[in-house]
């Protein structure tokens, strides 16, 4: 990998990848339409001669394809990942994960880039009656429109592998947590009690449970699968990677930790019921054995993914203002 293509370079993953890469010596081209992304997030690339930041969208083939060529290797992290209201604005989640993944790669084939990391997620897996859930779980009903764009995606690249000969290497997360988190319950609730230290409402009942993972963890796995090459080694030229901890925690026990480190006790109020939202699986336990058998695991718990987030949030709260 020599010079690598990150979308959504300027996210929460993608902005940390980006980092990652250049620190590592690769060329990095960044491709965002900032919906979501920060610009702070970049600051650190932008001092880098070996990074080229292109503002675009995925839904336009043609500059996709100009600022793409060049680069050898795709990491594709764009995506709409708001669960939560997929059923509010039913197309984004076909635009922004399934169609906008037909335009990298189609824009990789016209380039001729043949190698691609694609960022999914655990909710491919619905509501799985397999705990933990391995990478060949049976297909599940699928939950959310989000999971279903995302499985969508992935058929698409393992497709590409077979008739163009691309290398796929997709990684079904669990959330992901730590520096530059701007979505999600820890962010929620934050924001909640920085207004009402008093109380918190919590979406259910609090019994959810749910697994994490740190984002440098996250990058580490990427990374070190990538250069290995293992799909290289698949007969079909794609690999499915689970990425997550071997732990899982109830949301009960997230909100103790946050309220441990802002030093609080506000009244909890529940919504009810045994799941936040439509599409909020109760139980995600990703089956991690074969992301372990490459050599690769976590560093850091749940809770000190959780404790570094906050404190993260505590120290950048104009990304609060930033996203609303």
């Amino acid at each position: 990998m020599h010079k690598a293509f990150v979308t959504g370079c300027a996210g929460f993953i993608g902005s940390s990848l980006v980092d990652r890469l250049l620190a590592d010596g690769v060329d990095v081209g960044g491709w965002d339409n900032m919906s979501t992304g920060q610009e702070r997030f970049l600051e650190g690339a932008e001092k880098s001669k070996a990074f080229r930041f292109v503002r675009g969208d995925n839904l336009d083939p043609a500059p996709l394809k100009k600022a793409m060529a060049g680069c050898d290797f795709v990491f594709h992290l764009a995506a709409n990942a708001d669960v939560r209201f997929g059923t509010d604005h039913t197309r984004r989640d076909l635009e922004q994960n399934t169609i906008a993944t037909y335009n990298v790669l189609e824009a990789m084939r016209s380039c001729e880039i043949r190698r691609i990391a694609f960022s999914s997620t655990g909710s491919t897996y619905g509501e799985s009656k397999v705990i933990p859930t391995p990478e060949d779980a049976p297909f599940p009903v699928q939950t959310s429109l989000y999971g279903a764009s995302k499985v969508a995606g992935e058929g698409l690249i393992s497709a590409y592998g077979e008739g163009f000969g691309f290398e796929g290497y997709i990684f079904r997360f669990v959330s992901i947590l730590g520096e530059r988190y701007t979505h999600g319950h820890i962010f929620d609730f934050y924001k909640q009690l920085t207004e009402h230290p008093e109380s918190l409402r919590v979406l259910g009942d609090g019994s959810q449970r749910k697994s994490y993972l740190y984002v440098q963890d996250c990058i580490d796995a990427i990374l070190h699968v990538t250069r290995e090459g293992t799909a290289k080694k698949a007969p079909h030229g794609t690999q499915v990677y689970n990425l997550g901890t071997s732990e899982f925690v109830q949301v009960n026990d997230s909100v103790r930790h946050i309220c441990k480190t802002l030093g609080l006790t506000p009244e909890l109020q529940y919504t009810g019921g045994d799941r936040g939202w439509i599409g909020d699986n109760p139980f995600i336990l990703l089956d991690t054995r074969k992301i372990l058998a490459t050599g690769w695991k976590p560093k850091l718990t749940i809770e000190q993914g959780i404790v570094r987030t906050l404190k993260w949030l505590q120290a950048n709260q104009w990304v609060y203002e930033a996203r609303h």
